[in-house]
């Protein structure tokens, strides 16, 4: 017999490794990652003959098999060769609009309320077989695009024009012999790629408005009137129907953002000079989706204030938070709000269980001190003002004071009606909440199986065999939010990661197929952006002025022309991508590129003070020798 469960143990404890707090909760649990889990699913069926049958999750006639009481009538479930609609195609605003349906696509079709499609009625009052479908349908969508790169991407090989050119100078023609294989692309979601890219991107944000001033959690609540009604006219609970949660939420967050950005509640949320024609201003900030472990999504927001607008005195940020609770005479309604969503625990030696408390201790330093002003401590912390003779609220019978709230915002929490935390930020906090929550990846579980059988040796003794697995955690909200494609990484402005190389060594990518003159006398070799930046140089006095990772608030690059073009609306960064210091030239050219303006040549890379360098080493030994 084997036991499943999820496990704890505080020594094991990392930040993306927990346990789910709700028990109601359908998830799907992955050894390893998403990658590890494909094509190892073992589904067989058994004919009418007796015979039995292996097949994949992508037959067309798994969900009916899978789930006979959301299909009963055996309808065939997504199938490749589905076209869209005439009407879609026209919707779209693509040039060449992709014409065939994805997985992705038909469940996202399913999951709508449609009351004259009899499926969907039938689907999404299933409450937990729904949670059950939209994480197994997920799982589908991961599991046919990684075989699709599995499959396909290994076909596609990467080397230097340098390296090409001089293979077909030996007189070898099979590109089988040249490059290396492409394995993962950084666009595949929570790959190491995606997220450290990501992180980068948000890193050049931060390099170019300075720290951001704000930091924001909004959680998801369940019980907003919105969701409320509409579940109770169905007889559901919330939890039944998280593709509802997921696109209430996405509505508010939207919502939020306006108000932050637009409406301007905490101040002119911009960063600096952006337009060519004008010193206007942008927005500027970032936030990230996450899951918690209960079924709720919720957003992590860093904002960026203008400098008329920032609060550099500890006194100014009783101005916009407070970490109080309210006078029940005065304002009842923030004293309800405050109480229900704004208190932390209880926790403590009196509730051993609460998800916070980490070897005897809460692990979010609650309960925290009173003092009678904001001040600022010495690792550069704010610690709120919290006046000990306050209100109190009782929660789970036990009377709670100020050193129990949540930093919040009173105009925010009175719109929103969720548990929205908002802290003032400073430069090391800042840092820590862009590596924690950008950086970090997907959520994580520790799962222990237990089998136990009898001992050959004694009969009478039962040996129990355990073991612990890392496992993937996808919960029925993260599901549906991907399927929906809402965005889990939002950062504005833009960046535009900027490739550079050394003379001829840009990277080249071809088919195995393709013989190797056909790949080095394809013209668009010596179209990237890196040479054409040079060649922009040639021509526009406007660019050289500009750094290379300075071009992208200019200019605009036309991926159809691999053309770069002055900018004419718009705003975007530039992020050279990193180099390591063993890389030679490459790194030494990188270090270059962070001060000369407008090269229209290499040669210009290694010219200074009426001397052409013969190596990138030199010119930059040469330039920290006069500086």
């Amino acid at each position: 017999m084997s036991l499943f469960g999820l496990f704890q143990e505080e020594k094991l404890m990392a930040e993306h490794i927990t346990v789910p707090r709700c028990l109601s909760e359908v998830a799907v649990l992955i050894e390893g990652d998403i990658g590890n889990a494909v094509e190892k699913r073992d589904i067989i069926i058994e004919k009418e003959s007796g015979e039995l049958q292996r097949i994949s999750e992508l037959h067309p006639l798994y969900l009916a098999l899978q789930y006979p009481l959301l299909f009963p009538h055996g309808e065939d479930g997504w199938r490749p060769g589905i076209l869209h609609s005439e009407a879609s195609l026209n919707r779209s605003k693509k040039k060449n609009p992709r014409n065939q349906v994805t997985m992705r696509e038909w469940l996202a079709f399913h999951l709508q309320d449609r009351s004259s499609f009899l499926q969907s009625a039938i689907l999404l009052l299933a409450a937990k077989l729904l949670q059950q479908f939209i994480v197994d349908g997920y799982m589908m969508v991961e599991s046919q695009r990684l075989s699709f790169l599995r499959h396909n991407q290994g076909l596609l090989r990467v080397e230097t024009y340098k390296n090409l050119a001089n293979a077909a100078d030996r007189g070898e023609t099979e590109p089988s012999f040249a490059g290396s294989r492409i394995f993962m692309s950084s666009s595949v979601l929570q790959s190491d790629g995606y997220t450290i890219g990501n992180f980068q991107d948000t890193m050049t944000i931060c390099k170019w408005y300075g720290y951001p001033d704000l930091f924001i959690i909004f959680t998801c609540n369940p019980k907003w009137p919105e969701i409320m009604r509409f579940v109770s006219k169905r007889g559901l609970r919330p939890e039944d129907r998280p593709d509802i949660l997921s696109r209430v939420f996405k509505m508010k967050l939207a919502e939020l953002m306006k108000d932050l950005k637009d409406r301007q509640i905490f101040g002119c949320v911009i960063g600096g000079e952006v337009t060519h024609k004008s010193f206007e201003h942008y927005h500027s900030c970032t936030y990230t989706i996450e899951f918690q472990k209960r079924g709720l999504p919720h957003a992590h927001i860093l904002i960026f204030l203008h400098r008329d607008d920032k609060f550099p005195e500890a006194a100014n940020v009783d101005k916009i938070i407070s970490a109080e609770i309210p006078d029940p005479d005065e304002n009842p309604l923030l004293y309800a709000l405050v109480k229900d969503h704004m208190i932390h625990g209880p926790c403590g030696k009196d509730f051993p269980t609460c998800p916070c408390m980490v070897a005897s201790k809460c692990s979010r330093n609650f309960p925290k001190r009173c003092i009678e002003s904001t001040t600022v401590d010495d690792d550069g912390y704010p610690v709120y003002k919290r006046r000990e003779k306050g209100f109190t609220v009782v929660k789970s019978g036990r009377k709670l004071g100020n050193e129990w709230v949540v930093p919040y915002n009173a105009q925010l929490l009175l719109k929103y009606r969720a548990h929205i935390n908002v802290e003032w930020c400073n430069q090391a906090r800042s840092i820590k909440y862009l590596f924690k929550y950008i950086n970090k990846g997907p959520d994580r579980a520790t799962m222990q199986s237990s089998y136990r059988r009898r001992n050959e040796e004694n009969p009478g003794q039962i040996d129990e065999i355990q073991r612990f697995h890392d496992c993937r955690y996808i919960s029925a909200c993260e599901a549906v939010w991907r399927i929906f494609g809402f965005e889990i990484h939002y950062r504005t402005p833009p960046v535009e990661r900027l490739r550079f190389h050394l003379p001829d060594e840009q990277s080249v990518v071809f088919n195995d197929e393709d013989p190797i003159d056909s790949v080095i006398d394809n013209p668009t070799i010596g179209m990237t952006k890196f040479l054409a930046w040079m060649d922009c140089n040639k021509s526009s006095e406007e660019a050289q002025q500009l750094l290379y990772s300075q071009f992208p608030t200019k200019f605009v690059w036309k991926q159809e022309e691999r053309a770069w073009h002055p900018r004419k609306s718009g705003f975007a960064l530039g992020r050279m991508h990193n180099v390591s210091p063993n890389c030679g030239e490459l790194y030494y050219m990188r270090t270059l590129l962070n001060f000369v303006k407008g090269p229209k040549s290499y040669e210009d890379l290694r010219w200074f003070d009426d001397t052409l360098h013969p190596t990138f080493e030199c010119m930059l030994c040469a330039w920290l020798a006069w500086r």
